[in-house]
């Protein structure tokens, strides 16, 4: 990937990792041009949402601080990762779950 296409998808890459809504956002800001690395860190984005999402589901049945302050100590530390990755231009998978989340979501572009 050359310096400008990694430029060009900066914004887009840095807007998937708002928990959420962020991960759509980029999705349309990507449609027209499709930037390879906005989608890797889309993918990134939509993998941690998901994760964050279906572990807030399970863990919300046992009302437990001490069940939920290690799963949000555990998405802050990906969040940051790939936050920072896309911030510094490269495209690293976030540690653990990644490469996953790049093969799981791999018709998303």
């Amino acid at each position: 990937m050359n310096k400008e296409t990694i430029e060009a998808g900066k914004s887009t890459a840095i807007t998937s990792y708002i928990l959420g809504i962020g991960v759509f956002i980029a999705m349309s800001m990507n449609a027209e041009n499709k930037n390879p690395f906005a989608t890797f860190h889309i993918r990134q984005g939509l993998g941690l949402t998901l994760t964050f999402i279906s572990l807030g589901l399970i863990i919300s049945n046992f009302d437990s601080l001490l069940i939920s302050f290690p799963m949000w100590i555990f998405i802050s530390i990906l969040w940051s990762y790939g936050i920072f990755t896309a911030i510094k231009g490269e495209t690293k998978p976030m540690p653990l779950l990644g490469s996953y989340f790049q093969k799981w979501l791999s018709n998303i572009s």
